[in-house]
């Protein structure tokens, strides 16, 4: 059996028919772009934007936003041109399989889970935490620390907690309505894209008569600014490389380019578009496009409303409401919302990992790569129903039992390494295979392809030996898992194409 055996595109696309056993093609060029918009913002805008601000970028956080933008964009480039030829449910694990082999593909697959299924963990955990400053703040009532934190997770009176309930409600309501069918969770999402962008724009809109231009000079933090003792009793020194001009603007873009995970998420979703050569590529970079204007122009404001140096000793997570409540009387009511629009934010990013996830996974079964289990579709909604209960259990195992300073730091390096297989993927195909019709060409790509790659390692070379050491475990897990049941079952291996339910599957040209 070869490890690097390709799956023929011809092959991939004549998976992808209309027929019953597919997924159902109901998504438009605006729920795309709302599904984009409801993966990217997210906590990001409320707690990265700060967090860098404070601690390494100052008032140039924008210039943070860009450089992770451009980023971002190189790598959307590649994925919008992969999306239209290849509308296929899978992401980069297809997109991988067809242009670098299977077992690359298998690595890729098993790492989004990393991405998709520990992120939405992490962003439910924190849901849960936001939940009960809503009770308190519209209610005054909260769920019970032990009810609503993990067992490894102690509060400062004492009280230990037993499992995180909030986190495990919300997991098992958007799976709920992710069975029900796609495109009734794209109008979800749709309502609440809306809900989260107005009150960005409020934000944006009522705080920009609250800028100080004094908190925007210098725009730069510079290298004599001194030092901030946090509330934890560190002393956050400015002199510090990472922490002062450009550099600390690059380490600030490394911070926030964790408000853009997520875009990514659109492509998983090619097999249940209408019209996926067309609109696949509208979907990612305009919701792209739409979100980094925003993310630009929120961190201008909040960098203008307070001092950055006061990000750091108000609580990253509060600090928003904070500068709303300090610095601009008369708009308390807007710090609330603020909670509002973070819950919102967050739902729509769980809804859209908790979908992008299931979506791989049907596309490996189909390639016998996993269970046939996981690619068995609901008799009404046609959704992949068994998959996302067992997806479910999966991620409720890490919401309710874990802490997010756990799971929520393992999730950027399965993201940026499919970023870079991705961008590596387009350059492939354009030597192996340039007559294959592209209805969306990534521009420059002998440019546009390296660089992202290149821009996506870096980001991946910064993060700590802790995340690199997680990442090693769960790929051995994938090896033993690939090595013991994918090869032995892999459909392009036996040369069949990737449809279990079919008793007599089309044979692979040789």
């Amino acid at each position: 059996m070869k490890l690097f055996i390709k799956k023929p595109i011809s092959q991939l696309l004549a998976s992808a028919d209309s027929s019953e056993k597919t997924l159902k093609r109901t998504l438009g060029p605006i729920s795309l772009i709302a599904l984009g918009i409801g993966a990217i913002i997210g906590a990001g805008l409320f707690v990265r934007t700060a967090a860098a601000a404070g601690g390494h970028a100052g008032s140039a956080v924008t210039i943070s936003f860009i450089i992770a933008a451009a980023g971002c964009a190189l790598a959307g480039l590649c994925y919008a041109e992969f999306a239209s030829m290849i509308p296929i449910a899978g992401s980069a694990y297809t997109y991988s399989y067809a242009t670098m082999g299977e077992f690359i593909a298998w690595i890729i697959g098993w790492d989004l889970v990393l991405e998709y299924a520990l992120g939405a963990a992490t962003v439910s955990i924190a849901w849960s935490q936001y939940f009960n400053e809503l009770l308190m703040t519209f209610f005054h009532t909260s769920v019970p620390y032990q009810w609503s934190h993990s067992p490894f997770q102690v509060s400062d009176a004492g009280v230990h907690g037993i499992v995180n309930l909030p986190a495990i409600a919300i997991i098992f309501l958007l799976s709920m309505l992710l069975i029900r069918g796609t495109s009734e969770s794209a109008v979800v999402n749709n309502i609440i894209v809306i809900v989260k962008v107005a009150i960005v724009l409020l934000i944006i809109g009522f705080g920009w008569h609250f800028i100080n231009p004094a908190n925007h000079t210098p725009y730069m933090i510079p290298a004599d600014a001194g030092s901030v003792k946090l509330n934890t009793g560190v002393i956050h020194e400015y002199s510090d490389l990472t922490n002062h001009g450009w550099i600390g603007v690059l380490r600030g873009a490394s911070i926030v380019f964790f408000a853009f995970i997520g875009f990514d998420a659109v492509s998983t979703a090619a097999q249940e578009a209408k019209n996926p050569k067309k609109d696949m590529p509208i979907g990612i970079l305009v919701s792209l496009v739409i979100c980094t204007v925003l993310y630009i122009l929120f961190s201008h404001v909040l960098t203008g409303i307070a001092p950055y140096k006061e990000f750091l000793t108000h609580g990253s997570e509060a600090s928003v409401s904070y500068a709303i409540k300090t610095y601009m009387p008369g708009y308390t009511w807007l710090s609330s919302f603020v909670t509002v629009a973070i819950l919102a934010g967050f739902s729509s990013v769980m809804l859209v990992m908790l979908m992008g996830q299931t979506r791989v996974f049907y596309t490996m079964s189909r390639d016998g790569l996993v269970p046939k289990v996981f690619s068995k579709l609901h008799p009404k909604f046609s959704t992949p129903y068994k998959s996302q209960w067992l997806f479910f259990v999966f991620v409720s195992l890490f919401s309710g039992f874990v802490p997010d300073s756990v799971v929520g730091d393992m999730v950027s390096i399965g993201t940026l390494f499919a970023f870079v297989l991705v961008c590596i993927g387009i350059m492939i195909l354009r030597k192996t295979d340039p007559n294959l019709e592209r209805p969306f060409k990534t521009p420059l790509y002998m440019i546009v392809c390296p660089l992202g790659a290149i821009i996506c390692l870096c980001m991946i070379a910064s993060e700590g030996w802790e995340n690199w050491a997680r990442l090693i475990v769960w790929l051995i897990i994938g090896f033993i898992v690939y090595f013991g049941y994918s090869r032995k079952h892999s459909l392009v291996q036996k040369g069949t194409v990737s449809i279990p339910d079919d008793p007599n599957p089309p044979m692979i040209e040789e």
